[in-house]
């Protein structure tokens, strides 16, 4: 009988942490038996593993379970610790001690016994256990080793992570009982708890957390690793990948606005940056790219995702031509699928007020990003985890936009949100669009004329078409482009003698003088007008390289008015010369000897027909 006992002694000492992280133990009971009458706890300490790799303060190789609370690492971490995490533990079995014969020999040993109840069925389905897999049954419970647990869960979640965590996490939340949230240490705790063998998942995690860690079985109390005492008061380190999803807005002049841009929208970098220059009446398209959060779990789904776009005030929404594209990588080469306003995967409402657009993914659309099956066939990930989303649509800027270095910037922000109800994310990224002008002062050199009398037309030589532009107040606002001379439009210089053209694009320009005034000579040839832009300083939202304008007219420098947006130029007409009045004398001499013949003429017929009436 004491053979039995010392026997007894030394397999309960042999339990092990069941589990699938880095364990430590904080407080232990010198006794090698259990002490049934005690409570145990659990502590937990969560750590961006992510961040602590990258900058080297974590090698997973150089980390091993101690037995006891490792102060090391909670020092060397501590600035990496994750707050608002929330674990929810469930006690699935109880710690049963086994005395059996099996082959002619008694076997004594430690089991954990699983009920009938819904949850611990719900547990053994998930990891793949049955009945049948039971070291024995008994009554209406199913005892099961250590070893058939381990291997079970370990080998459930290497094949279908994502299904099991989603089953455990299901299990859990249905009577498990939820842990503080981790604290700005990374630090949460549970005490007064029954022993037994419990299920730990995470229930809850803040927005930068990409993969939650997987749920672990932990038996409290539990054997120290020298396997000498037992441990009722357990702290854990589970390990899991943090890290944010992805956003980009960018901005082009539109290929079928003036042919400038003459590639395929399905090249992702036709054109696009995060500034351009465009005129009036310019179609403008946008893409918005975000590289998806990564997805593991339901605790990593995503229950919100939301675009806000807002264009200044001088850019106008071409509405219903918003189109959402998903790619299996990061250069939108590898399209997985297209949604369009019909699809009913996401919404677009507009606040013209604002000008602002927001597309909200619907319930179907996020169903589809979280559990999609065709992009992962190992299951470790789902939906449309890691992939990109392009999101494109196009807009016209109007004669309302700004000018210059002023610019335009559009703006767009993310809002993102798991499965967890009290976490909300943001990113947020803008571009810039830049317009310009001219101001031609129509003069004479004589101080004579009239400036109504002129006209003149302007053509993009660039882009080869001339411009059309509205008048409005003594100012045109360029809105389009015409092909042919005959549909251009003709400016006329203002009472002021101004031509002023706002909404052109850094581009080059002939502006022709086609009428003048009478008695005064033309422009030889048209004027040639030049606007550049080159990068100068920096956007302190998104990064980019703002831009900056300069002007030349006929190759010569000129200093751009109105902050870089307006290039001054004088256009002045000369007096044509008075010709020679040809045969102007010998006209008047030729008409007054006409007129003395005449009246020679005159007096001799008078004075002969009264020579003739005297006779």
């Amino acid at each position: 009988m004491k053979k039995i006992h010392r026997v007894v002694a030394l397999l309960l000492a042999a339990l092990m942490a069941i589990g699938l992280m880095t364990t430590a133990f904080a407080a232990t009971d010198s006794a090698p038996i259990i002490d049934t009458s005690k409570k145990a706890s659990l502590s937990i300490y969560k750590y961006d593993i992510t961040k602590a790799s990258n900058d080297g303060a974590w090698d997973a190789e150089s980390y091993a379970s101690t037995g006891l609370h490792d102060a090391a690492v909670v020092d060397k971490l501590a600035k990496y610790a994750i707050q608002g995490v929330e674990f929810t533990y469930l006690r699935v079995a109880d710690i049963t001690m086994n005395s059996e014969v099996l082959d002619g020999q008694r076997q004594v040993g430690v089991l954990y016994g699983f009920d009938n109840s819904d949850r611990s069925t719900a547990v053994l389905s998930a990891i793949g256990l049955t009945a049948s897999d039971a070291h024995k049954t008994k009554g209406d419970v199913n005892y099961f080793t250590s070893d058939a647990l381990n291997n079970k869960l370990a080998t459930a979640l290497t094949a279908n992570a994502t299904t099991v965590k989603n089953a455990l996490e299901t299990a859990v939340k249905n009577g498990g009982v939820a842990m503080p949230e981790t604290d700005a240490t990374g630090h949460t705790s549970a005490s007064d708890m029954e022993q037994g063998l419990y299920l730990v998942v995470e229930t809850r995690v803040p927005e930068n957390v990409t993969s939650t860690c997987n749920p672990f079985l932990v038996s409290l109390p539990m054997t120290t690793i020298d396997g000498a005492a037992w441990n009722y008061d357990v702290t854990v380190y589970p390990k899991n990948q943090t890290g944010n999803p992805t956003l980009d807005k960018t901005v082009r002049e539109a290929k079928n606005s003036t042919g400038k841009n003459n590639g395929s929208l399905t090249d992702i970098g036709d054109g696009y940056a995060h500034t351009a220059t465009a005129s009036v009446g310019d179609v403008v398209d946008y893409q918005i790219i975000s590289t998806l959060p990564t997805i593991t779990s339901k605790a990593t789904s995503l229950s919100e995702y939301t675009y806000v776009d807002t264009l200044s005030k001088g850019i106008k929404y071409n509405k219903n031509d918003v189109v959402i594209e998903f790619f299996k990588d990061t250069d939108c080469t590898d399209k997985i699928t297209t949604w369009d306003e019909n699809s009913g995967k996401f919404t677009v409402t507009y606040d013209d007020t604002a000008n602002t657009m927001s597309i909200h993914m619907t319930e179907a659309g996020l169903t589809e990003i979280n559990e999609a099956a065709t992009v992962y066939t190992d299951s470790v990930k789902r939906g449309y985890s890691d992939c990109t989303m392009r999101i494109t649509y196009a807009a016209t800027l109007t004669a309302d936009a700004q000018m210059g270095d002023k610019d335009n910037p559009n703006e767009v922000v993310l809002t993102w949100k798991r499965t967890n109800t009290t976490y909300f994310d943001t990113l947020n990224d803008c571009c810039h669009v830049y317009t310009y002008g001219i101001n031609v002062l129509k003069q004479f050199s004589d101080n004579g004329g009239k400036v109504q009398n002129v006209k003149f037309l302007l053509h993009n030589d660039t882009d080869d078409c001339y411009i059309i532009a509205d008048l409005k107040d003594g100012v045109y606002y360029a809105k389009g482009f015409a092909a042919k001379k005959a549909d251009a439009t003709t400016f006329v210089p203002n009472v002021q003698g101004h031509v002023v053209v706002k909404g052109l694009e850094d581009d080059t320009y002939s502006l022709t003088e086609t009428t003048t005034d009478k008695g005064y000579i033309l422009l030889k040839e048209a004027v040639k007008i030049v606007i550049t832009t080159k990068e100068n300083g920096a956007c302190e939202q998104c990064g980019a390289k703002l831009l900056t304008a300069a002007g030349t007219v006929n190759g010569k420098t000129v200093s751009m008015t109105d902050g870089n947006a307006i290039v001054p130029l004088t256009v002045v007409n000369n007096p044509g010369f008075d010709l020679p009045k040809t045969g102007g004398y010998g006209t008047w001499m030729f008409t007054i000897g006409g007129v003395a013949l005449l009246g020679a003429a005159a007096f001799i017929v008078i004075r002969s027909r009264k020579h003739k009436n005297e006779q």
